[in-house]
């Protein structure tokens, strides 16, 4: 039997064993600042300032040495170095620890943006950024000063590559949720719309708000089930 098409589906709890702080657990980055002051179009307005401090802090985390892929964006990365059939990996970290994993591959999607990316909003042009930012930077495109922005989806605004991820989602049939909540939308709601179409399966540290969707479930670190499971995965249709 041939593989099946596949979207395999990552969020915050795939990292934090890298080291990067989550989102949305009793440590996560929002309990130090509201979402309101650092990750919506109004805060960037309101104090830009604000907004690229805290963004330099989460970009020069993400270059200390320290911060690697772990075995579960490892595993990934061979499980789409050897599936035989169409794979997108939809990411909802803005970390480039998957990218790492499996460097040039074009089946990872950044769906919220990526922290070492900038956007200008004077010109549009995107463009890769390892250094800070702030009001003063001038966009290297254009020449615009203060117009730099972080290339995050920030609430409000609409996730990236969704016309790519919709067109997976009609070929997909089989899923996994990897270390995600299920809490954010629309990535939250890929699992429903898969309902009766596809083997749905979620590798989490604890159930999900949508785990009662899936087929199976299993619960646990990322780096002992997510290598556990692509390596099953690979014998069944490697």
């Amino acid at each position: 039997m041939s593989a099946p098409p596949l979207i395999v589906l990552t969020g915050a709890g795939i990292s934090a064993e890298s080291g990067l702080a989550t989102f949305r657990d009793n440590n996560g980055l929002w309990e130090r600042h509201r979402v309101e002051e650092v990750a919506t179009p109004e805060a960037f307005a309101a104090d830009p300032a604000l907004v690229h401090r805290f963004y330099n802090a989460r970009r020069a985390q993400l270059a200390d040495p320290a911060i690697q892929p772990n075995a579960a964006h490892r595993a990934l990365g061979q499980l789409f170095a050897n599936w035989k059939a169409p794979a997108l990996l939809v990411t909802q970290n803005v970390d480039d620890l998957h990218d790492r994993a499996m460097p040039g591959s074009d089946a990872l999607l950044h769906m919220h943006g990526e922290l070492k990316k900038v956007r200008c909003t004077a010109c549009g042009q995107r463009r890769a950024w390892a250094g800070d930012l702030s009001t003063g930077t001038p966009c290297p495109a254009c020449g615009a000063t203060g117009m730099l922005r972080p290339d995050i989806v920030w609430f409000g605004e609409m996730p990236l590559g969704m016309d790519r991820i919709e067109d997976a989602l009609q070929d997909c049939r089989l899923f996994l949720s990897i270390g995600t909540s299920g809490q954010v939308y629309p990535a939250a709601g890929f699992v429903a719309a898969l309902r009766g179409r596809a083997e749905r399966i979620e590798l989490n540290l604890e159930p999900s708000l949508g785990s009662h969707l899936f087929e199976e479930a299993r619960h646990g670190p990322a780096t002992l089930l997510v290598p556990k499971r692509v390596e099953e995965l690979l014998a069944r249709w490697g």
